[in-house]
């Protein structure tokens, strides 16, 4: 039985709160960057990487973001 695990991609911007917001959010790539769409925020797309955010919410911990 192999015990191989699936490697989980880099998050971009690994420092960012949006990685962990229980709002989803959506990674938009061109050839040269990646995007954070926020669902909640006014202006799309905040400066990365997020510190702080008046509408973070924490994920469940049994959650990982996609």
């Amino acid at each position: 039985m192999s015990t191989e695990q699936k490697p989980t991609p880099e998050l971009p911007y690994p420092t960012s709160l949006c990685h962990r917001c229980a709002a989803p959010p959506r990674y938009v790539q061109t050839k040269t960057s990646t995007f954070i769409m926020c669902p909640l925020l006014p202006q799309k797309y905040p400066p990365q990487p997020v510190s702080y955010c008046p509408l973070f919410r924490p994920r469940p911990p049994d959650t990982e973001p996609k």
